[in-house]
This record gives structure tokens, C-alpha cells and sequence, in this order.
């Protein structure tokens, strides 16, 4: 990470006389030793930073490291939002040993972890996104974290990758990951903690920017498969006045269901949490005369939906996709209008873009049709009341 950081421009200088001074307040770390190095891996420019460290201690208390890093930070003077990363980070990464060994974070005695190049990261990769402005008025996006696999030796004897802590940290971070694509340990404990407490958001995909700079950090091994590197990429964002979210598809094709069936199949599936969903008329294989229905949801609803579409619609299976999608800005208000003698509050929406401009006014059509009948007029005499009385007071 610090690497990438210092190929976009962070000041190489003060980026490795920060990440010294861990030597200042650590007992039995001697010497820090620090180099940078452009290198070429599997074709690809990177910087990669060296740290080597000579101490007479394998393990230190998760205090001695807190307190030390707390020195180190007020020492090389970095902003107030750059210390609460670097502590977040460091905290994140205690919290994720303590639960681990099943003691509390206080107690906890660290090995692999608390060496001094444990801190040397942190304040490096913190002074760097501080020089950068990462932390002023930026959004920073990841995608998901790639764990390696295979074994590797540890304090505690041999291990599965990912270590049980890195796990940890992205399990109580809900960060997503995924395994490979080569059979080595591609995260680390205090890489995952830097990452997880930088992010912003975690995606599948870039979203829409002008790229501006491109920085490669390189890692300490080679790798026949892969160029084993960390982008960081920087670029303004491609403003559209609309919001950006992400979501899952859901869609099946059936073709031997009632309509009856497919109409109560959509109905429940709004019950049960989804955002949308249609049934599209199709023609399927051998001429038969079909619909497709077609889910719109939030992941943690996927696995339900696709239970209850395939029960209750007896589909043998369905494709699951992501969805990036430009939307409004939507929230629901009341509006009390008054026809003749009788006064009542319309649930209507109000969508905007996201310089805040009202695009639509929508009037809850169940509150619309209520109020028609109570006072004998159309539908679209009340609907056009409520959207003049909405605008009168929204716009």
C-alpha cells in the first residue's frame, strides 16, 4: 500500500522518516531499515518499499503497541482524521487477535503482529493518504480482497490462508473477498485492517471516473501466475446529477404456470423485500408461449427470493447477476390535503437528483384512491390536487 501511495506522488522523504519513528518508542526494536525500489514484475512497473527490522522481542502487548503508536503519531504531526485512521487500523487489527484467542483486546499479547514493522505500515500508509488528501473530501472504493490459499507457517504452526485474523477482520467488517487466483497468502492481517478501515465502499466494479493517476505498489514475492501488485487508482468523478447504488438481479423463464400463479408469485415476492418485480412475456423453446420474471434485490435477500421463486413457481433454476444502476433520490412524505369537508394525509414521493433538484412527484396511489371515494371525485382530480399542494411546498 505505501508503495502504490508513494508511485502517485506521496513525498518519498517524509514518507520513510515517519515510518522511523516507531525506533523512538518501541523498547527492543534497534534499527528499522527502509528502502524504496521501482522493480518490474511480470512486466509490471511498481515500487516496492523494504522494511527490515532488528529487535530483541518477538511479542509485545497490544498496549505497549497502542501506546507507542499514539507517540509515534503526535511525533510526525499528521491531521486528526490520518491519527483516527492510524489507531482505527491498529484497534481493528487487536480486536481481531483478541477474538481470535478469546481474550480481551487489553490482554492480548501479539507475535507476527507486533513487530515493528506492524507500525511502521500503519504510519507510513497513513502519513501517505494524509499527504495525498485522501482523507478531504474523498470517496475511496475497493474491490473485493483477494485471499491467495494453500498453507503457511505461522507462531501458531501451520495454517490454512487466510490467517484466522484476517478472516476475522473481514468478517466484522462484512468486506467482501474472494479465494485465489494463486496458492499463497495474498492478505494479511494488518493489510486487510489498513484497507477495511480506509474504504468507503466496497464494489464489484470501478465506478465512473477520470482516471488521473495510476500508482503500483509491489509485494515482497513473485509469482509465475500473476504480477503481484496493489493499484491504487485517483480520477474525478463522472457527474451525471444522478446517485449511484448497486443491486442483484434475479430472473427464471417459465412457461407451464398459471397467470394466477405468476400473480401471486410478484405479489409475494414484493412482501418478502423486493425492490421490483415483473413478469416479461416471452417465447420459449419449442414455440411455447412463456414469461420470464425478473427480480430486482438487495444481496442479503438473494438466497430467500430465489427460494420462494422456485417454490412457489416450480422454476429448475435462475440466473443471479449484479446491477449497477443511476437512480433518484427518493424519500416519502405526508401531505394533508383537504377536499371539501374532509381532510386527510397522502403519502406522496418526492424524488430528486443529487444536486438536489425535485425531478417527481408521485402521490401513493392506495391514498389517492381512498380519498376519491370518500369524496366522489376522479382519481385524476385528486392526484393533480395533491402534486400542485407537494410542489407548493417542496419547490
Amino acid at each position: 500500500m505505501v508503495g502504490a501511495l508513494l508511485d502517485i506522488g506521496a513525498d518519498p522523504t517524509r514518507i520513510i522518516d515517519a515510518m522511523h519513528t516507531p525506533t523512538h518508542f518501541l523498547t527492543d526494536c534497534h534499527e528499522l531499515e527502509i528502502s524504496v525500489k521501482d522493480i518490474v514484475l511480470r512486466g509490471i512497473r511498481a515500487k516496492r518499499v523494504e522494511v527490515n527490522v532488528k529487535e530483541g522481542t518477538s511479542s509485545r502487548s497490544a498496549v505497549d503497541l497502542l501506546t507507542a503508536l499514539s507517540a509515534c503519531i503526535e511525533r510526525i504531526g499528521i491531521s486528526e482524521k490520518a491519527n483516527r485512521y492510524a489507531l482505527d487500523s491498529l484497534n481493528t487489527l487487536v480486536s481481531a487477535e483478541a477474538s481470535i484467542h478469546a481474550q480481551n483486546p487489553g490482554d492480548i499479547h501479539l507475535h507476527e503482529t507486533a513487530s515493528s514493522d506492524t507500525l511502521a505500515d500503519i504510519i507510513g500508509t497513513a502519513t501517505a493518504l494524509d499527504e495525498l488528501a485522501f482523507f478531504t473530501e474523498t470517496t475511496v472504493y475497493s474491490t473485493p480482497v483477494a485471499l491467495g490459499g494453500g498453507l503457511f507457517n505461522f507462531s501458531h504452526g501451520t495454517a490454512s490462508s487466510p490467517s484466522p485474523a484476517t478472516l476475522e477482520i473481514l468478517r466484522s467488517k462484512e468486506f467482501p473477498c474472494h479465494g485465489g487466483p494463486v496458492a499463497a497468502e495474498l492478505a494479511t492481517p494488518t493489510g486487510v485492517s489498513l484497507l477495511t478501515c480506509l474504504v468507503d465502499e466496497p464494489v464489484e466494479f470501478y465506478p465512473p471516473i477520470k482516471p488521473s493517476r495510476v500508482g503500483y505498489g509491489a509485494g515482497a514475492r513473485d509469482f509465475t501466475e500473476m504480477p503481484n501488485v496493489l493499484r491504487v487508482t485517483c480520477g474525478d468523478p463522472i457527474y451525471s446529477g444522478l446517485t449511484r447504488d448497486e443491486v442483484y438481479v434475479i430472473d427464471t423463464n417459465i412457461d407451464d404456470v398459471s397467470g394466477e400463479t405468476i400473480g401471486y408469485t410478484i405479489e409475494r415476492l414484493l412482501q418478502e423485500g423486493a425492490r421490483d418485480a415483473v413478469a416479461i412475456p416471452s417465447l420459449n423453446k419449442k414455440g411455447r408461449p412463456g414469461h420470464v420474471i425478473q427480480v430486482v434485490t438487495d444481496s442479503s435477500n438473494v438466497e430467500r427470493l430465489c427460494e420462494i421463486l422456485i417454490g412457489e413457481t416450480g422454476s429448475l433454476g435462475e440466473r443471479i447477476h449484479t446491477c449497477e444502476r443511476r437512480i433518484l433520490i427518493r424519500e416519502s412524505v405526508p401531505v394533508e390535503i383537504t377536499v371539501g369537508d374532509v381532510s386527510k394525509y397522502i403519502s406522496v414521493k418526492i424524488a430528486r437528483n443529487a444536486a438536489g433538484r425535485i425531478v417527481r412527484i408521485k402521490p401513493e396511489y392506495e391514498d389517492i384512491r381512498s380519498l376519491a371515494r370518500q369524496t366522489m371525485k376522479t382519481y385524476r382530480e385528486v392526484e393533480e390536487l395533491v402534486k400542485r399542494k407537494a410542489s407548493e411546498i417542496f419547490q
